[in-house]
């Protein structure tokens, strides 16, 4: 109990040094201080967990993680056990969100919350979140969907096991984390769709303090769909890219973050802010996947992505096909991102 008390009041005293460099302006030193606790949080997420997760969330266990599917249930579960470890509070009576999708077909939105701080209760809202369902099986073949969207799912976890992480150590942030994974992307995104209904009609409240999230509480939607492949590069023959969708939604002093984070950090990565160089196929992709009714909705939002390969919606979309070393990358480049965004 003693050492347990000597942590907490270290931690403490960390979080009130941090908030009095902030009101004195001294943003970067306040930063500083956590420089050692962020390493350790960085560590927990490697190349090798997040192929782990690809390879469980792309087995045959799964069964292609079809919506309302037992292989999209096992995948719902082991998602609801990353954000239990990570330190998520639920914020429904379960952790999976259920909607009807058809007349015969149920979905299930995993939803978690991470507060910015429990003494000192947040009242603005970041939501991250990637579809986790795909295509299933078809015709006797499972469709894998390791890219499309394992990947992004292992992204998303590893997220919240990292800023959980900070929270434990007594990290505070400037606005509540929402992560979700969203059911039934491929049943016409009706899972995005649901979580923003919850939200509008003031059905998604905080777990911390009962209040009801409206729109104008959620200052950002961020999105992750297929960020582990190096098979649809920016430039020919350069493999170490991302791309980042919804730039000119945000504020204009918080544009150029992701640049500055990519050089701070050294992950190094050609960062393309639109897709591929076409302005019209960017307004196209930036609606086509689960940010879109944040999208119509006027809520700042971005995509995250490693573009669309000739594997999407195939048998062959399996682990074998991603880069884990540029896929550590971009997981480590967002983490930077959101803290700033926070």
């Amino acid at each position: 109990m003693r050492q347990q008390s000597k942590i907490s009041f270290f931690y403490t005293g960390m979080t009130l040094i941090a908030i009095l460099l902030v009101l004195t302006g001294s943003n970067a030193a306040a930063e500083d201080i956590w420089t050692k606790e962020r390493e350790k949080a960085l560590s927990l997420v490697t190349p090798a967990s997040l192929m782990e997760d690809v390879t469980f969330l792309s087995d045959s266990t799964c069964q292609g993680r079809a919506t309302g599917t037992e292989g999209a249930a096992k995948a719902a579960q082991w998602i609801t056990d990353e954000f239990q470890k990570a330190g998520l509070e639920k914020m429904t009576d379960s952790w999976e969100a259920t909607f009807p999708v058809s007349y015969k077909v149920q979905g299930s939105n995993v939803i978690g919350m991470l507060a910015g701080s429990k003494s000192i209760p947040c009242e603005r809202y970041i939501i991250v979140g990637a579809h986790y369902d795909h295509l299933g099986i078809i015709n006797g073949k499972i469709y894998p969907g390791a890219d499309s969207n394992a990947s992004g799912v292992a992204a998303l976890t590893s997220l919240a096991q990292m800023t959980g992480a900070m929270r434990k150590m007594g990290r505070i942030f400037g606005s509540n984390i929402i992560f979700v994974a969203f059911d039934a992307r491929e049943m016409g995104m009706k899972g995005s769709e649901e979580l923003w209904n919850m939200i509008e009609y003031g059905r998604l409240k905080d777990p911390v303090t009962g209040i009801q999230i409206t729109p104008d509480k959620v200052d950002l939607m961020v999105n992750i769909d297929q960020i582990g492949s190096s098979l649809a590069p920016i430039s020919k023959g350069k493999d170490n890219y991302v791309i980042m969708l919804g730039t000119p939604s945000l504020e204009k002093s918080r544009r150029n973050i992701l640049n500055t984070c990519n050089r701070e950090c050294g992950t190094d990565l050609e960062i393309g802010l639109d897709y591929y160089g076409s302005a019209n196929f960017t307004k196209v992709f930036y609606r086509l996947s689960d940010q879109r009714y944040f999208v119509d909705n006027k809520i700042p939002s971005v995509l995250f992505t490693s573009g669309i390969t000739m594997n999407n919606n195939k048998v062959w979309d399996t682990p074998e096909t991603l880069n884990p070393e540029v896929f550590h990358k971009r997981v480590i480049l967002m983490y930077h991102w959101l803290e700033k965004m926070l």
